[in-house]
């Protein structure tokens, strides 16, 4: 399986009194995520499964990836919390984007590489993207990529 995690892109700053979970991309986090995109598609990226936190940003994000998707997007409160067995169960095809949040879209790079989701410092930019390959299992993955949005709006 190649497996894409997908930090959101740029957002609002919250609003006094907004709910975390209501907070929506900004538009140059837009614009720039649109780009990253373009990258990922010079790259000859397709999914056939999207998996998303239900979070607006997340969900908004997943929705611009949406052109290098030719299957299914799915909803799950489990990329909206630390990384689980719950969130490893769902995951179904061979090339699969997970949009989330960080602190634990870090743990989960950690726990698929290493067993552990304390078990290194992957610090996703907002936009940024990693790919893994192997068997979605605590310490079953190996990573292929790790791309800063920089770097990938430069393949646009």
């Amino acid at each position: 399986m190649k497996l894409y995690l997908v930090r959101h892109a740029i957002a609002e700053d919250a609003l006094p009194g907004q709910s975390d979970n209501s907070r929506a991309l900004s538009a140059p986090g837009i614009a720039r995520f649109k780009q990253v995109v373009q990258g990922l598609a010079r790259l000859d990226i397709e999914l056939d499964h999207l998996y998303h936190s239900p979070k607006l940003r997340a969900v908004q994000t997943a929705e611009l990836l949406v052109p290098l998707l030719k299957g299914e997007t799915t909803v799950t409160p489990h990329l909206a919390v630390g990384p689980g067995p719950e969130l490893l169960k769902t995951i179904v095809g061979e090339s699969v984007a997970l949009v989330g949040h960080e602190p634990w879209l870090s743990s989960l790079c950690a726990w698929l590489l290493t067993g552990h989701p304390d078990g290194g410092q992957f610090l996703f930019k907002k936009g940024g993207v990693a790919l893994m390959e192997g068997s979605p299992r605590p310490g079953g993955m190996k990573l292929v990529g790790f791309w800063s949005p920089r770097v990938l709006r430069r393949q646009a």
